[in-house]
């Protein structure tokens, strides 16, 4: 198959599964295992950073408020918590990798974090039925968000927006704004993460390891980011009116189908 259909096919599976939450690394490796490539760590950071620029004018009203309504007390609460998520998942990540702690590139560990998560999209559903959610993020929120980030962060599978929102919904947070905060906490997360691979990937790749096509890298970026676009459009739409339990019910069935191929 040509580089240019297989990059075209991994930015169409970030681009979907970059927010929605079923695990956008996850579904990168399945991706990956079922092509027969193995794209660098810095290939998947990149069009991951295209994803999350994509859903930035999905979010007008809060984007004017950061830019001219600065000194508005309830902004600068709300931009506050983002910064001390985004703080949280730093230290905890640089942590992470002074450990030298790794993703896995197994599938094993990709299909029990999908079951574990998927089970637990459908507990707290279960157990939030009839609750009435509010809409302020609270300190612990914010902290349980990062702390979220980090989880999804060591264990593949997991995916970053759904660790955050079940965090979220259990701490009484309604499903709208669950998903706003843990979208806007994600975008400057991976915009460093992004930016540090990248700067890696320049002013310290292995001599002998093979170069990154460049070329191939933009297209699979602007492929994700305009996937994102439309699949995150849909996702706010969704949860206006809908549980996670269907996300959980998909993140089970994949779990299922995945392990059983390994038996084979």
């Amino acid at each position: 198959m040509p580089d240019w259909i297989v990059v075209i096919i991994l930015g169409i599976v970030e681009g979907i599964t970059e927010f929605i939450p079923v695990s956008s690394t996850g579904h990168l490796l399945i991706a990956e295992k079922l092509l027969h490539v193995a794209k660098s760590d810095l290939f998947n950071v990149v069009i991951q950073c295209g994803a999350v620029i994509a859903v930035l004018p999905l979010f007008p009203q809060r984007l004017y408020k950061f830019v001219f309504e600065l000194g508005d007390k309830e902004t600068q609460n709300y931009l506050i918590k983002i910064f001390a998520a985004f703080v949280i998942t730093c230290i905890g990540g640089f942590i992470i990798d002074k450990k030298g702690i790794k993703l896995p590139e197994e599938l094993t560990p990709v299909a029990w974090a999908l079951l574990v998560g998927g089970l637990a999209f459908i507990a707290i559903e279960f157990i939030s039925r009839g609750k009435k959610l509010g809409s302020e993020v609270t300190w612990m929120i914010a902290i349980a968000v990062g702390i979220g980030q980090l989880v999804a962060a060591v264990f593949p599978g997991t995916s970053r927006s759904g660790s955050t929102i079940m965090f979220c919904l259990l701490l009484g947070l309604s499903r709208p704004a669950a998903t706003e905060f843990s979208f806007l906490v994600g975008i400057p997360t991976m915009l460093a993460a992004g930016a540090l691979k990248i700067f890696k990937g320049i002013h310290q790749a292995d001599p002998l390891a093979p170069r990154e096509n460049w070329g191939l890298l933009l297209l699979a970026t602007l492929i994700a980011a305009v996937v994102s676009f439309i699949a995150v459009k849909w996702l706010l739409r969704y949860v206006q009116t809908h549980t996670f339990t269907a996300f959980g019910w998909y993140r089970i069935v994949l779990a299922g189908v995945i392990l059983l191929l390994l038996l084979h």
